[in-house]
């Protein structure tokens, strides 16, 4: 059993009170939000955390009345370092008479029950979640459940929420209830830890580190005092936490023989990893999405079923029983809902997300992207940035809105504000990506030429906001999980929700964008538009046609992409005008929805500054580039 702080005595919940809140805590990529769905289903409401960014979900569960679940930031400690911990810290300090659920990762319990010591230490009631047990048990790890929980004086459930296993035994320990207050146990410190802790609080004050230390606390001391102090801690916890398990658990040395093992070398050598990083961009990128989405999945779509099953009816019906032509076009011809925005949505851009949200899901599943991070790490410094932003900026492949809200899990401010210049600069969106590789594909001369300039676009921009926007260097840390075969069910419904999730977003924008393009057209108001852009475009050397698309690019990229795309079809492009056109629209203005949440996250002033540079630069490199080629003799 557990010693017991001699400064703290376990105490009953108020009788009545009850426990309403049930918080689940815990490092990323141990399953925290996977059993957060799993408990809650669909009854699930998302928030930002008062006076942050930060998102919080919250949930009821039909198995578990009278609770509201709430699924926390990812944290490894109470000391934070991110944004997301420092939200998780508050949490975990606003409600005291709340249940936290602790959840691990069975096999690396050594490394993270030294966070649940600090819950402990703190006075939290606690259930302690030994997930991946699956895992666990093939690297050959044994826990005994009930000699850890007698141990720490804790109830601890062991699960695999992937297959939904250990899950009714949770709801049943959390409905049983958890009442009385854990013991605190007694770690014991080193002196010259206890030595500092006591000089900086009153001497009435217990010293209970977890209770006691905090961020503004650490501030007061100098930096070598700090660290030492933090290194202290974490050492004496961690041998606390090695003496429990050595009674009740043993992890035996990981094999380095065997498949798994030598895959898990060969993304980690730089040497082999960056060909898997180049054969997953062509494979996963170009040719799944760019050749398969963009290409058969649209041609489908829109040839097979839209254009010869969909819009003659459509346009038929909406001719006899509306009789006004300008009401007609409201909703069929050129601009109608029907037969643009509809057709936008359905026939051009879901097959794109869909591919590209699909792949993504498998390399989130697989554990590959953490390692990608890794590989990427240097060159992101030289960006200002380190491995982690590789997250975000993948993410921005899919959804730049998406990825603008996912920069909060980077340590800085500087951090954010340069991850979110180059998502909104030179990262196009999956559906305009997809859109932009199906144009380029039509010669690898294109391709090759357009990614050259992307890429130096990117670094250039990184490198000149690394030493402009002011703030500390990065510090890479992140968790490198296991190489695991993704569980198509999983991945089917990640990329379901990310799919609904983003058709839901983005098709009442198609509509409202073609309404407002109707009320442009019949107005007058885009003719006049139209025709003050067309100098700019015939400096790009596009065809007036394109000024269309790219007036459609103000509402959404993906949108004039999806317009160079058809004028492009009918042959209204050669392919110097391809090149300039997808290199143009690819730097071109972040969308409403990106520029909304640009907003959000970093002012008003930043989004529209950044907004007329991007601008400013897609102008002045479309005009550059097309200058060039006409040099170049290329038409």
């Amino acid at each position: 059993m557990t010693k017991q702080n001699p400064d703290f005595e376990a105490k009953e919940a108020k009788p009545g009170g009850g426990l309403k809140q049930i918080f689940i805590v815990g490092p990323p990529n141990v399953g925290k939000s996977l059993i957060f769905n799993r408990l809650t289903g669909k009854n699930v409401s998302v928030s930002n955390y008062p006076g942050t960014t930060v998102e919080v979900s919250s949930g009821v569960s039909p198995n578990l009345p009278g609770f509201e679940i709430r699924d926390t930031p990812g944290a490894y400690s109470l000391i934070p370092i991110t944004e997301e911990e420092r939200v998780s810290r508050e949490i975990i300090l606003a409600h005291p008479d709340a249940l936290f659920l602790h959840v691990v990762d069975a096999k690396n319990l050594r490394r993270m029950l030294p966070f649940t010591l600090e819950l402990l230490e703190l006075g939290r009631r606690v259930i302690l979640v030994l997930n991946l047990m699956d895992e666990a048990r093939r690297y050959g790890v044994v826990i005994d459940t009930e000699a850890l929980g007698e141990a720490l004086g804790i109830p601890v459930v062991a699960t695999v929420a992937t297959k939904g296993e250990g899950l009714d035994r949770l709801c049943a320990v959390i409905r049983d209830g958890v009442t009385a207050l854990p013991p605190v146990p007694a770690i014991d410190y080193p002196p010259e830890v206890l030595q500092v802790l006591r000089q900086l609080v009153p001497s009435s004050t217990p010293l209970v580190p977890a209770r006691i230390v905090s961020p503004d606390l650490l501030e007061k001391l100098p930096l070598v005092e700090r660290t030492e102090l933090e290194l202290g801690l974490r050492l004496a916890r961690q041998r606390y936490a090695d003496g429990i398990l050595s009674e009740v658990a043993s992890f035996p040395a990981v094999s380095q023989t065997g498949f798994s093992s030598f895959l898990n070398r060969l993304t980690m050598n730089v040497w082999t990893a960056v060909p898997i990083a180049l054969a997953v961009v062509y494979f996963g990128v170009y040719q799944f999405v760019g050749k398969f989405g963009a290409g058969t999945l649209v041609d489908f779509l829109e040839n097979d079923i839209y254009e010869t099953y969909i819009t003659p009816p459509l346009t038929t019906f909406v001719e006899r029983v509306i009789p006004s032509r300008t009401l007609q076009d409201l909703f069929v011809h050129d601009y109608g809902m029907f037969t643009l925005g509809l057709r936008y949505a359905v026939a051009l851009i879901l097959p794109i997300v869909g591919t590209f949200f699909l792949m993504f899901s498998v390399l989130e599943d697989s554990g590959y992207l953490p390692r990608l991070a890794l590989l990427l790490d240097r060159v992101f410094k030289k960006l200002g940035l380190n491995g982690r932003a590789v997250i975000p900026i993948v993410l921005g492949f899919g959804c730049g809105t998406m990825a603008t809200v996912v920069t909060r899990i980077l340590e800085t401010k500087r951090e954010r504000i340069i991850a979110t210049l180059l998502l909104g600069f030179a990262i196009p969106c999956s559906a305009q990506l997809g859109v932009v590789l199906a144009m380029v594909a039509q010669r690898r001369e294109i391709f090759v030429a357009w990614l050259v300039v992307m890429v130096a676009v990117f670094m250039a921009l990184g490198m000149i906001a690394a030493k402009r926007v002011p703030g500390r260097p990065p510090v890479f840390y992140l968790e490198i999980p296991p190489l695991r075969v993704p569980r198509l069910s999983n991945v089917l419904t990640k990329t379901y929700s990310r799919m609904y999730w983003y058709f839901v977003e983005i098709f009442p924008l198609f509509l409202a964008a073609s309404v407002v393009i109707w009320l442009g057209t019949i107005t007058g108001v885009f003719q006049i538009v139209i025709q003050a852009i067309q100098p700019v475009v015939q400096a790009m050397g596009l065809p007036p046609e394109a000024a269309h698309s790219l007036l459609f690019g103000f509402f959404r990229r993906d949108y004039g992409a999806a317009g160079l795309f058809d004028l492009m079809n009918h042959g209204r492009l050669n392919e110097r005008q391809i090149f300039v056109s997808v290199l143009v629209i690819s730097l071109f203005l972040p969308c409403v929805a990106m520029f909304a949440v640009m907003q959000k996250e970093r002012g008003w002033r930043f989004a529209v500054g950044t907004s007329a540079a991007i601008l400013v630069t897609a102008t002045c490199v479309g005009i550059s580039a097309n200058q060039i080629l006409r040099l170049l003799g290329w038409s």
